[in-house]
């Protein structure tokens, strides 16, 4: 059974707590591991996952305690519509047999990503005035926005070692 591991950060871990597996000796899969946070529009909890080898956003808005039994095919049916909405055509089933089975595992301190995150909810915060409500925000376009936002890969300072998510995202799921 594959398996895409989903690192939470303390804040998300807490709200998870019976998700939380300790075993991690399975393989992250193709996608890699995410890394999860958790953030709030009007009182509603929202996740921001983000991919740590694309840095590809993925948005899960008003998830309750109720969601969690079926937290697995929320995140697979938003990760596909974002990246239809980006325009990355890939089938659902393939997308599905890649995922597999998610596993949350506790923190594993990647402060690059955790950075990251924290740069892309201030983002989020600026666009929250700007739209009001989480009835108002159009999520897909604002997740798009952020996985348009440029993104260094790689070791050197060259201009081609910048990229975007969506790009980095595309070559992912090719290969």
């Amino acid at each position: 059974m594959k398996r895409t591991k989903i690192h939470t950060t303390k804040k998300l871990q807490k709200l998870v707590k019976k998700l939380i597996s300790t075993d991690q000796n399975h393989d992250s899969g193709k996608l890699g591991k995410w890394n999860g946070t958790v953030f709030y529009v009007d009182r509603k909890k929202c996740w921001l996952l983000t991919n740590g080898l694309t840095k590809y956003n993925v948005i899960l808005t008003d998830i309750k305690a109720s969601d969690l039994t079926n937290i697995d095919s929320i995140f697979k049916e938003s990760f596909f519509g974002q990246l239809v909405y980006d325009g990355i055509i890939t089938d659902f089933e393939k997308l599905d047999l890649i995922i597999g089975q998610l596993e949350f595992l506790p923190t594993d301190n990647d402060r690059k990503t955790t950075g990251y995150q924290n740069h892309r909810l201030r983002d989020l915060d600026w666009w929250k005035y700007e739209f009001g409500s989480l009835e108002n925000m159009p999520i897909k376009d604002l997740t798009n926005r952020l996985n348009t936002s440029p993104i260094h890969i790689g070791k050197g300072h060259k201009t081609s070692d910048y990229t975007d998510s969506i790009k980095e995202m595309e070559k992912l799921l090719a290969e």
